[in-house]
C-alpha cells in the first residue's frame, strides 16, 4: 500500500493585481463606482500534483514561470486564489533569503526563535543548538546579528535550522546557490539523509545536474502551468528543449572574457588548409539502413532544430566494428557524424555531451572549445565529422547527445541541430574492476621506501 501523499496540490491558481503606479491603486479604493485600473496576472492556472514520504521532487523553470509563489503557497506564505494545497505534518522551509529571519537577532536566538514556530520548546532547541551551531560552521558570527551576515552566512544558518527541525517536508527555494561549493555538498548529503529517514523534499534549481542526481521526480512551470512532471532525465532534456526553442534566436557577439579568442575568416582557412581540412573514411560503413536501425540508437531521443543545418545520420565504431552491442571499459571509440546543412555556414561547429543515465553529464566539448575549426560549409552540402573518446567508465549505461552549430561569438554557438541522448551507450566491465564510481581519471599507488 502506497503511503498516504504528505503534500497534494489540486486546482491550484494565483492571480495578482498589477498597478502601474502607486498612485493607480489609491484611485482604484477610492473611486465612487469600483473603477478598475488594474489588470489581472495570473502566477499560476491550474497546478496538480502530489509529493509522497521519501520522494524528492524537483521543479524547474524559467525566472517569472511561477515556482517561488507555488512553494509560498505550499508552506501556507501565501493563499490561492482557486484551488487547494494541504501538507500533512511539519514543514520546514528556506525560501528567499532573509525570510523568516529577525535581522537585528543573533544567529543563535533566530535559531531558536525558527524552532518556537515549529512547535519546540527553548529547552529542546538548545539541546540542538550545538549540532546547528556545528553544521552552519560560520564561527562567531552565530552570536552576530543576522544584518551583518552575508548571504552565503545567512543560508548557513536557515539550511542548518531547518534540517534539524525534523520535517516532514523540506522546501528549498534556489537559497544553496549562494553558498560556496564545500558547503553545497554539505548540503547535498544532508538532503540524502533527510531523504532516507522518510521526509519528502520540494527543491527548486536551475541545476540540472543537481534536478537529474538528487531528485526522484520533476516538474516543469512554463508561464505559470504545469507542462511536465516525470523523471528527473527525461524532464531535464524537455526543460533544455523549452530553453532553447526560446533562445535559438538571441544571437551573441564579440568575445567573451574569459573565452578562446575568435577565429577571424583568414585565420581560419589558414588552420583549416594546415590540417587537411577533412578526414578520409570508407564509405562503406555508411549501410542503407536508417538512422533509427543503427546500433545504439535510442528512440527516446529529443530533438532540437532551427532548420538550417540536420544531423542525418551517425556511425559508431570499435575495434573495427560497426554492429557492437557493447563497449568493454577503456575501448576507444569513434563516431562519425553525418550533417546535410540547409543554410550556408562560414564556421560550423560540431560538438558533443557524454551523460549518465541520470543525466550527470561527464564530459561536454565541442569544435570551437578544442580549437579544431572546420571548413565552411555551402548551402546543400553533406558533411561527415569524426568523433574520436575513449571511454574510461564504469559499467552501465550512457547516453551521448550530437550537435551542429554555427559561430555566433559564444562558446556553444548558434544551435543548428541538437539531438539529445540520441545514443545509448552500454559499458561492459573489463575482467578485473579496478575502480568504483563512473570515470577511471587515472591513478597510481605506491608506497615510499624508508
Amino acid at each position: 500500500m502506497r503511503p498516504s501523499p504528505v503534500v497534494q496540490v489540486q486546482s491550484v491558481s494565483k492571480k495578482f493585481r498589477l498597478f502601474a503606479s502607486p498612485k493607480e491603486r489609491l484611485f482604484e479604493a477610492l473611486h465612487p463606482f469600483r473603477k478598475q485600473y488594474h489588470h489581472e496576472f495570473w502566477a499560476l492556472r491550474n497546478i496538480s500534483f502530489e509529493v509522497r514520504p521519501g520522494e524528492v521532487v524537483g521543479i524547474l523553470g524559467r525566472n517569472g514561470s511561477g515556482k517561488s509563489t507555488l512553494l509560498q503557497i505550499v508552506c501556507g506564505v501565501m493563499q490561492p486564489t482557486n484551488g487547494e494545497a494541504r501538507v500533512d505534518g511539519r514543514i520546514a522551509a528556506l525560501l528567499e533569503l532573509g525570510a523568516g529571519f529577525n535581522p537585528e537577532f543573533t544567529g543563535r536566538d533566530n535559531v531558536i526563535l525558527n524552532g518556537a514556530i515549529m512547535g519546540f520548546s527553548r529547552k529542546e532547541m538548545l539541546r540542538r543548538l550545538p549540532e546547528i551551531e556545528a553544521f552552519a560552521d560560520i564561527g562567531e558570527f552565530f552570536d552576530q546579528p543576522v544584518k551583518t551576515y552575508s548571504s552565503g552566512m545567512f543560508v548557513r544558518v536557515a539550511f542548518a535550522a531547518a534540517i534539524h527541525v525534523d520535517p516532514d517536508l523540506l522546501v528549498v527555494d534556489e537559497a544553496l546557490a549562494v553558498g560556496d561549493a564545500k558547503f553545497q555538498r554539505k548540503c547535498l548529503l544532508q538532503l540524502e539523509k533527510i531523504r532516507a529517514n522518510g521526509a519528502a523534499i520540494l527543491f527548486v534549481s536551475h541545476s540540472l545536474e543537481t534536478i537529474t542526481s538528487l531528485c526522484s521526480r520533476a516538474i516543469i512551470l512554463e508561464n505559470g502551468s504545469l507542462v511536465c512532471d516525470g523523471q528527473p532525465k527525461v524532464v531535464a532534456e524537455q526543460y533544455l528543449t523549452l530553453l532553447f526553442s526560446e533562445s535559438r534566436v538571441e544571437k551573441r557577439s564579440g568575445s567573451l572574457k574569459g573565452e578562446p579568442a575568435s577565429v577571424s575568416d583568414g585565420q581560419y582557412l589558414e588552420a583549416v588548409q594546415s590540417t587537411g581540412g577533412s578526414v578520409c573514411i570508407d564509405e562503406s560503413i555508411w549501410t542503407d539502413v536508417p538512422i533509427s536501425q543503427r546500433f545504439g540508437y535510442n528512440r527516446h531521443e529529443i530533438r532540437t532544430t532551427n532548420g538550417g543545418a540536420t544531423i542525418i545520420d551517425y556511425v559508431m565504431m570499435a575495434n573495427g566494428r560497426t554492429d557492437f552491442p557493447c563497449i568493454v571499459s577503456g575501448t576507444a571509440l569513434t563516431i562519425f557524424v553525418k550533417a546535410q546543412f540547409m543554410e550556408s555556414v562560414t564556421q560550423p561547429i560540431v560538438g558533443f555531451d557524454l551523460k549518465t543515465d541520470k543525466g550527470v553529464t561527464i564530459i561536454s566539448s565541442n569544435t570551437f572549445l578544442s580549437q579544431t575549426p572546420l571548413r565552411h560549409a555551402q548551402y546543400g552540402e553533406t558533411r561527415i565529422y569524426q568523433l574520436d573518446l575513449s571511454t574510461p567508465l564504469n559499467e552501465g549505461d550512457y547516453f551521448i547527445d550530437l550537435g551542429i552549430a554555427k559561430y555566433d561569438g559564444s562558446q556553444g554557438g548558434a544551435v543548428l541541430d541538437v539531438r539529445r541522448s540520441i545514443i545509448h551507450l552500454v559499458i561492459s566491465p573489463v575482467s578485473e574492476k579496478r575502480f568504483n564510481g563512473i570515470v577511471d581519471i587515472g591513478f597510481r599507488f605506491g608506497e615510499i621506501p624508508r
